[in-house]
């Protein structure tokens, strides 16, 4: 059969070049339907890497807070090294490195450089410190005093504890408890015998709270009863009240020492009054063989001054004796079970071994 003039000429049948666009377009269709099917595919991966595996897998970053006062921040731990910032005490960085004696930080303006790594304290034993703080901010001091050489603040009360701070000598700071603990054995010491033991106190000292060792601090007693303190070994006070002398307020102490014994917190109380037309203090109660513990807690009841102790009897039960104190008389009201009930009394307080309400002069 012949060929037309068109196919001759190469020129398709009208119908036959429809068909080929079609299965054109149809191809297209396809291959753009796979295309968005990768792509949808792809997006979908990154969403789930992002959004769900990586947060799954992600390293939590390190946090740490510059404990000195300042601290310089370096561009390497080599030799010569250049400074890159200054940091201070309490400022937060995140720990991209670790090497022995140094370590790698990024600072809050997203710079990078590396600081000594004990200059670091990390965030539980940081969290701890605030926590010491906030806790002591309402508390009532038990004592106060004065650093007699420079000495480390402690997260707890043992040597290899977390350092939270060094304190200066001469450094004032308020002391709110002690803790006796075991001391770590010393090299050549030997093994025989009863452990060592050493006190240690919960202080305050201006915007930082941790345990310091106790030999390290010197008490700073009031003036007006320090010649009472010349002879015993006075370890806490707190004022009951004041009272109007002329115009002038003269605070009236409740003072505690410890007598021939180291497990206790105190084992004897006396109560200081001042006497205006003297222009002294006098002993208004005395009271002895206690086993107490701080902290000693005054309250105002009705605008009479009360006291409450932490004691434990000899078969190891913890409970509070509470006091009032009108005018010059105190007596004991009772006692309540535990050291954390705030309740009054039901239960008469125990007659104690050595009370005592006359009047006499300070000095012991």
């Amino acid at each position: 059969m012949g060929r037309t003039d068109a196919e001759k000429h190469g020129e398709l049948p009208v119908e036959t070049g429809c068909a080929l666009s079609s299965d054109f377009l149809g191809s297209s269709f396809i291959r753009l339907k796979i295309i968005l099917g990768l792509l949808l595919a792809a997006a979908g991966g990154a969403a789930y890497y992002y959004y769900v595996y990586r947060p799954a897998h992600a390293v939590p970053v390190e946090v740490a807070y510059i404990l000195p006062e300042s601290v310089g921040v370096v561009d390497s731990p080599a030799e010569i090294r250049l400074g890159v910032a200054v940091l201070s005490q309490g400022d937060r960085v995140e720990v991209l490195q670790r090497t022995r004696n140094w370590a790698r930080v990024r600072m809050a303006d997203g710079r990078a450089g590396w600081v000594e790594a004990s200059f670091l304290l990390d965030a539980a034993s940081f969290e701890k410190a605030q926590q010491f703080f906030r806790e002591l901010m309402d508390a009532q001091p038990q004592a106060a005093g004065h650093t007699v050489g420079a000495g480390n603040l402690r997260v707890e009360p043992a040597r290899d504890a977390a350092q939270l701070a060094q304190l200066p000598a001469n450094q004032n700071v308020e002391i709110f408890g002690r803790r006796l603990v075991e001391r770590p054995p010393q090299p050549g010491a030997s093994a025989s015998g009863e452990p060592a033991r050493e006190a240690w106190y919960l202080v305050r000292a201006g915007s930082k709270a941790g345990w310091v060792l106790g030999r390290l601090i010197a008490l700073d007693v009031p003036e007006p009863i320090a010649m009472y303190a010349q002879s015993i070994n006075l370890v806490g006070w707190v004022v009951l009240n004041t009272v109007d002398d002329n115009g002038r307020p003269v605070p009236q102490y409740l003072v505690a020492d410890r007598q021939q014994t180291q497990e206790c917190d105190f084992n004897h109380i006396r109560v200081f009054t001042w006497w205006a037309k003297k222009q002294q203090y006098v002993t208004a109660y005395v009271e002895s063989g206690l086993n107490g513990y701080f902290p000693i807690r005054p309250t105002q009841i009705g605008g009479v001054p009360h006291f409450r102790l932490r004691l434990v009897d000899r078969d190891g039960r913890k409970f509070q004796k509470v006091y009032r104190m009108f005018d010059t008389i105190v007596r004991p009201v009772g006692t309540v079970e535990g050291w954390e009930n705030s309740a009054m009394p039901t239960t008469p307080a125990p007659k104690s071994r050595r009370p005592h309400t006359a009047r006499r002069r300070v000095h012991p």
